[in-house]
């Protein structure tokens, strides 16, 4: 007997649940074949005398289950092994669960044991801080070794594994069933609202830790942002703080209250201090679904109440985007150069409305354009590309002279989209060959700062950008080598005798599944919305993460010929493309991409 069982007793395959039966084999289930987080995976302990086959197949399967302290998955490990092996330390994510290969026939002594290479598709690295790092795919070519070691009963030998790859080695399917993605949330260096920074804990409870999703999420956040965004956040909780020793579990009240104790560390917080530590948990717990917190209650170490915050407090105070409930309301170029808004939140749909100011009226024709978070301003590339100018869309002043230029041969060339992040700075791109840069103005009027890039060399261009509400992270469309792909870059910001310089760190790849990339939009806090096509496939629309992650659900339905998207910060208004089919498109939850204008351009969300 060998392998694992799984069990699905979820509403939606309640009709599938009937009596366990008491009698008959228990059979291996390929677990990498059931995605759904419904399903739990038992391990089952190596049975008595199984040959090596039986040893390295059962411990592939134990590695997928929710057993605690991985205990039962040990048992396929020598005694030394068993002691020294950390799941906890990495997991590396596999298109499909590892292949097992027969052993070398050359090394089939008793002394020298068995080795089975293990291998497939590598497409991610999730590290012992939670951070889901994607990768090109690659061959993953492991081994698992297995010699013979004295029984329990000490009457004969029984195989076991005495060396094996480090951490926990999953199928994507058996991944994404047994870990979810969480945003933890820290300030903005020197700023007082947040930045999302995605992790993934156990779905259920914790093999290792023992706790459930909450104090798992929680738990994460002590432990302090993710490496790559580290540099450009900072954390209100005092160095060393973390949950008082024994919390395994926090439940909320009837208040829908959830109380934190805290160790020793934090103790001695000013209630400011406090205010934004219990901000930090509130905006990260919203994440998940299973709890409902709409109150933080910090504790000491002696069980006194710290601090107390609502959620609407903390979101009023501390989100990077002003009022961000309300509906959104998208722009668009229409085919005579005029900025356009849509009302799009009703199911009828409303004729454009042209906005006041030149841009609304034609004096400027726009090639693209971006307006800003508080809907007051709009950012208008004119010129065929080559200048910036940004104007009000609220009265009909005239816009001021052009605060970027570019000298580009060809439109293609010059000037990028803009985009307008959470300090009402502005950003472009310029494109020209001979010297691509990138640009950010300070509240739109101020002396253009040149960013620096060192990265963008070797004749690479960013073709596009999208700057996140927080100001922190920007998307950005690379061009190298006449391949465009998707990269998230580290926005950090120096101050110096009233001079501020800016820079773009760290650029990764964010969907390094898809060969080519055509447009980004920021769908959240750490969502994005993508148009590209994987090699030998079609374009596809789709949600993915900042770190790289996807999920299965995450496909929008098809839409040809899609140049542009944009999509809401929040989720009450729908998704906008541009598809040189079907003109300015939209598409709400539940629903097809239903036609809005058949002539237009560069669809935009504020932002």
């Amino acid at each position: 007997m060998r392998g694992v069982v799984l069990l699905a007793c979820g509403s939606l395959l309640a009709a599938g649940c009937a009596n366990m039966p008491d009698s008959g084999d228990v059979r291996a289930v390929k677990a990498s074949n059931a995605g759904d987080s419904q399903v739990r995976v038992y391990a089952v302990a190596p049975r008595d005398n199984a040959d090596p086959e039986e040893i390295v197949d059962g411990f592939l399967e134990a590695m997928t289950s929710d057993d605690p302290g991985f205990a039962t998955a040990r048992k396929y490990l020598t005694r030394q092994a068993a002691r020294t092996w950390r799941p906890e330390a990495s997991i590396t994510v596999l298109t499909n669960a590892p292949d097992r290969d027969q052993a070398d026939r050359m090394a089939d002594t008793e002394n020298e044991g068995k080795s089975y290479p293990i291998s497939g598709r590598r497409i991610a690295k999730v590290d012992a801080r939670h951070a889901y790092r994607p990768e090109v795919p690659a061959e993953f070519n492991e081994s698992i070794h297995v010699v013979q070691q004295p029984s329990a009963d000490g009457k004969g030998k029984e195989w076991r594994i005495d060396s094996l790859p480090s951490g926990l080695v999953l199928g994507e399917a058996d991944f994404l069933r047994n870990y979810r993605s969480v945003n933890k949330y820290y300030f903005a260096s020197g700023e007082n609202w947040v930045v999302a920074d995605p992790v993934y804990i156990r779905q259920r409870q914790d093999p290792v830790t023992r706790m459930d999703p909450v104090t798992q999420t929680v738990k994460a956040l002590l432990e302090g942002p993710t490496g790559w965004l580290g540099p450009a956040v900072d954390s209100r909780f005092p160095s060393g703080t973390e949950l008082k020793k024994g919390v395994t579990t926090l439940t909320t009240d009837d208040q829908f209250t959830l109380k934190v104790p805290l160790n020793a560390k934090a103790d001695h917080i000013s209630s400011l201090v406090c205010k934004g530590m219990a901000a930090q948990l509130l905006f990260t717990l919203g994440d998940l679904t299973s709890a409902r917190v709409e109150q933080v209650e910090l504790q000491g170490s002696d069980g006194n109440r710290l601090c107390l915050l609502g959620k609407g407090q903390a979101t009023d105070e501390f989100s990077p985007v002003r009022d961000p409930g309300r509906g959104e309301n998208p722009f668009f170029v229409d085919e005579h150069g005029k900025l356009m808004m849509l009302s799009v939140a009703s199911k009828q749909l409303d004729k454009p409305v042209e906005v006041p100011g030149p841009f609304g009226t034609g004096a400027l024709p726009l090639t693209y354009v971006a307006v800003d978070r508080e809907e007051n301003r709009a950012a208008g590339i004119v010129q065929e590309g080559r200048a910036l100018r940004v104007g009000s869309i609220t009265s009909d002043e005239e816009p001021a002279q052009p605060v970027v230029t570019s000298a580009g041969p060809r439109r293609e060339d010059r000037l990028s989209a803009p985009s307008w992040d959470g300090h009402g700075d502005l950003w472009v791109a310029d494109r020209n060959p001979v010297n691509p840069r990138l640009w950010m103005v300070p509240g739109g009027q101020g002396e253009p700062v040149e960013v620096s890039t060192p990265w963008l060399k070797d004749g690479a261009r960013i073709e596009s950008l999208r700057v996140s509400a927080d100001g922190v992270r920007i998307a950005m469309l690379v061009t190298k080598d006449k391949r465009t792909t998707l990269q998230i870059g580290r926005v950090e910001r120096t101050r110096s005798e009233g001079h501020e310089s800016v820079s773009v760190e760290s650029p990764q790849r964010a969907a390094p599944r898809l060969e080519s990339v055509t447009a980004v939009s920021w769908a959240g806090p750490s969502r994005l919305v993508v148009v590209g096509t994987e090699a030998g496939g079609v374009q596809q629309v789709r949600y993915v993460q900042t770190d790289g992650s996807t999920s299965t659900t995450s496909v929008l339905p098809g839409l040809n010929g899609v140049t542009a998207v944009a999509a809401p910060h929040g989720e009450q208004s729908p998704v906008v493309a541009d598809s040189n089919n079907d003109g300015i498109v939209r598409l709400v939850p539940g629903a097809n991409w239903q036609p809005i204008v058949k002539e237009g351009r560069s669809p935009v969300y504020p932002g």
